[in-house]
């Protein structure tokens, strides 16, 4: 289970990767979708935005491949509980910050639309690999 977990997330985060540092372009479009609102510095310095995002995503998804080479190399549950708890938080952090704008969307605003493809791929996403990394960590610690 824990290599599963740990290919999930690599996988995830690299798909991260992918959209917010190497197409910043494209996913800036998903969250600003009138294209009268993209001629602005404002948008420039959103689009510019999405290397720290994906250096982020980067990093998360490496320790990942590391991790998953070096199963082994832990001595104890806690240590691996500290790791999976380090995935969850960062999942539940990118879930939990979509919740007010999700609850704006219900009511006719928003930022961007949390309901629909991609956004909505991306907060079930997070949500479901939040919940298998820290019920993995609570395993481990148990």
């Amino acid at each position: 289970m824990l290599e599963f977990v740990l290919v999930l997330n690599a996988i995830w985060f690299g798909m991260g990767f992918r959209s917010f540092y190497l197409r910043r372009a494209d996913f800036a479009k998903v969250i600003v979708t009138n294209p009268d609102h993209r001629q602005n510095t404002a948008y420039d310095c959103l689009v510019e935005t999405g290397r720290f995002l994906g250096g982020f995503n980067f990093a998360s998804c490496v320790l990942n491949i590391l991790l998953i080479f070096n199963v082994g190399g832990f001595e104890s549950g806690r240590q691996w509980a500290v790791l999976l708890t380090f995935n969850a938080l960062a999942h539940a952090s990118q879930f939990v910050g979509n919740i007010p704008i999700a609850m704006q969307n219900r009511q006719g605003g928003g930022a961007w639309q949390v309901f629909e493809f991609p956004m909505l791929r991306i907060f079930i996403g997070d949500l479901v690999l939040a919940a298998l990394n820290a019920a993995l960590a609570v395993w481990y610690l148990m």
